[in-house]
């Protein structure tokens, strides 16, 4: 309830600003006015087209990235010697903002979805690898060392000893990934051209259309509210189990 009066409060504050002129119209038209084009925009079928577009840019990147991620930083985590040959590799790497990639995507993929893939995935795999990587490391050595003495091979101790700990770590990681791959599959299309809202917003800006391009950005405001949502539901779900979880309060 507080969220949604602070939402209102915000709505009231916009529309207050743009009627009374403490901001120009021109460039901040009133909420309701924006409200109003949102309208045109959920009854134009180009809007719906863009929308497909930028939600499989991010969810098609933000499941390679997981995927990746996973994979890469229990492996890393896993071979004390391949950690040690790549912890200056990734030190060097994650640090590059994905923005900086965006000629090398255009070069190689111009505005196709490929080019937000390349994007979208650079940036997520990061969050979920380096969340691995902790996780890992949180293993409790007596647990390891009493699954060796009971035989257990490497791959039984990462399904029963090493993803038990890691699992936590894993769904932060994938939870900040997802909304960072929302934010870059956007900036992706609004700086490429690549098929999206991003694109929209461009289009919107580019023709003076500014209640539209505010409708826009409101709903990609929207967007990242559901993506948090949703991954915090799976988050909690998938580690029902955990003390953490079972400890909180009913929402």
């Amino acid at each position: 309830m507080l969220g949604a009066l602070g939402l209102l409060a915000c709505a009231a504050l916009w529309e207050a600003a743009a009627r009374t002129g403490v901001v120009d119209p021109a460039y901040l038209p009133p909420f309701t006015t924006t409200m109003r084009a949102l309208g045109d925009e959920l009854s134009d079928t180009a809007f719906w087209t863009a929308l497909g577009d930028t939600l499989t840019g991010w969810a098609v990147g933000l499941a390679v990235a997981t995927l990746a991620g996973i994979l890469t930083g229990v492996l890393l985590a896993t071979v004390p010697y391949l950690r040690a040959l790549t912890a200056s590799t990734v030190e060097f790497l994650r640090p590059i903002p994905s923005v900086a990639l965006v000629p090398l995507a255009v070069l190689m993929f111009g505005t196709e979805l490929r080019s937000v893939l390349l994007l979208v995935v650079y940036a997520s795999f990061w969050q979920v690898l380096v969340q691995v990587l902790h996780g890992v490391r949180d293993v409790d050595p007596v647990a390891d060392d009493t699954a060796r003495a009971f035989g257990l091979g490497p791959w039984a101790r990462v399904r029963h000893v090493v993803w038990p700990t890691a699992l936590p770590y894993v769904m932060t990681g994938v939870r900040l990934a997802a909304a960072v791959a929302l934010i870059l599959a956007v900036t992706a299309e609004l700086v490429i051209g690549a098929p999206g809202l991003g694109a929209r917003i461009a289009v919107a800006q580019a023709s003076q259309a500014v209640p539209a391009m505010y409708a826009l950005i409101v709903v990609t405001g929207c967007l990242g509210v559901l993506v948090n949502t949703g991954a915090r539901l799976v988050e909690r779900r998938a580690l029902a189990w955990h003390p953490s979880v079972r400890g909180e309060a009913p929402a």
